[in-house]
């Protein structure tokens, strides 16, 4: 299956169900929140799939992109993927493992954003919320994308907030800051 992104590039997915490409009207909603403020960011791409999201940060200006991924076939879509689209000034950088694993020798680094789409009915959710502020790794004027399904607020934790969620039909977008 083939998806497009900013500037009518297409991307692949992996093959079958592995992964669950976030919807286009998700993705293009979330970069129009977030307009003007992926040129030259530090970009994490966690439970990262075919690569979608960070490739359109990539054609978006991100400096940096990081994307963490656990299946070997969603590994090699997302590194032809952000091939096809990443200038050479740009670096990216894909870890191939379990993100829980994956977030700690990430301590010392920063991000400005940081999505994350995990599988719905994983118990990801708060240990990796836990596991990013535990490590610092949001910058103090960071900002975090969790997608969820609709009604499954995501478990936070007290260094983290939310500051508002989006709904797009059977999708939901929560924002998480640090907590002020």
């Amino acid at each position: 299956m083939a998806l497009r992104i900013y500037g009518n590039r297409q991307l692949q997915t992996p093959p079958g169900q592995l992964s669950r490409p976030t919807l286009g009207r998700v993705r293009e909603a979330l970069f129009n929140i977030w307009q003007g403020e992926i040129d030259g960011c530090a970009w994490l791409d966690l439970c990262a799939g075919s690569g979608a999201m960070g490739a359109e940060a990539l054609c978006r200006g991100a400096a940096v992109v990081v994307g963490i991924e656990q299946a070997s076939p969603a590994l090699k879509v997302m590194e032809a993927n952000w091939q096809k689209v990443a200038r050479p000034e740009q670096r990216v950088e894909i870890l191939r493992g379990h993100v829980l694993k994956r977030l700690p020798p990430l301590a010392g680094r920063q991000f400005d954003r940081i999505y994350f789409d995990p599988p719905y009915d994983s118990d990801l959710y708060g240990p990796v919320l836990a596991a990013i502020a535990h490590h610092r790794l949001l910058k103090a004027d960071g900002v975090i994308a969790v997608e969820h399904r609709r009604g499954d607020a995501p478990l936070l934790t007290p260094m983290l907030e939310a500051v508002r969620t989006k709904t797009y039909g059977r999708t939901e977008l929560t924002f998480c800051e640090w907590r002020a």
